[in-house]
């Protein structure tokens, strides 16, 4: 599998490990397949939704 970063955009995650949409949902993130999610980094949408992106990359990594 491939490594996932904060540099990546949610759809290229989701596409590296579809088991990354579970901690994204309930971080917050719903709207997993909206275009802005094929476009938005993690770091991006971290942001937005005034998360901390090294939280959600502990998560993630913890897969």
């Amino acid at each position: 599998m491939s490594a996932i970063s904060k540099d990546m955009t949610i759809g290229e995650m989701l596409r590296t490990n579809p088991a990354v949409a579970p901690i994204l949902m309930e971080a917050g993130m719903h709207c997993l397949g909206c275009p802005s999610a094929q476009g938005e980094t993690l770091e991006e949408a971290a942001m937005v939704h005034g998360m901390d992106v090294n939280v959600l990359m502990s998560k993630i990594n913890a897969l």
